[in-house]
């Protein structure tokens, strides 16, 4: 199942803002920035701890009345979701189901960095989850 902690997801209303304290004042220093079409989002990646390491994920909605949109209208700008590694996700999907974990994807999306699902935060103590499978 889950190898490691994949990224932190923090959404944000403004990228370049978030970056002034990210980048300017913790000097974490993005290792790419980009637009995500399929998810209606533009992500900045800021990686920690190295080859390998975990990364910080700025997610900033790009269309408006998007799902995303409507969440940081609602709950303003914070984190967003905690991403775990996995092998395999189709596995990882198909045990999620078998034991009744609250998917709500039925199949994997495409995701930045490569396949995943998330698990509804209502059956993971109110965190949103997600899942991937690397590129």
């Amino acid at each position: 199942m889950p190898k490691r902690i994949d990224h932190v997801a923090i959404i944000v209303r403004n990228i370049e803002q978030a970056l002034a304290f990210y980048r300017d004042t913790l000097g974490i220093t993005p290792s790419e920035i980009k637009e995500v079409p399929t998810e209606q989002v533009r992500i900045a990646f800021l990686p920690m701890g190295g080859p390998g390491g975990s990364e910080i994920e700025l997610i900033e909605p790009t269309v408006p009345g998007s799902t995303l949109t409507k969440y940081l209208e609602k709950r303003g700008e914070g984190l967003h979701h905690i991403c775990l590694e996995v092998d395999n996700i189709d596995e990882a999907l198909q045990e999620m189901k078998d034991r009744g974990a609250p998917v709500l994807d039925q199949q994997p999306r495409v995701a930045a960095e490569g396949r995943a699902i998330f698990l509804h935060p209502k059956g993971t103590s109110g965190v949103l989850l997600e899942l991937i499978e690397k590129s």
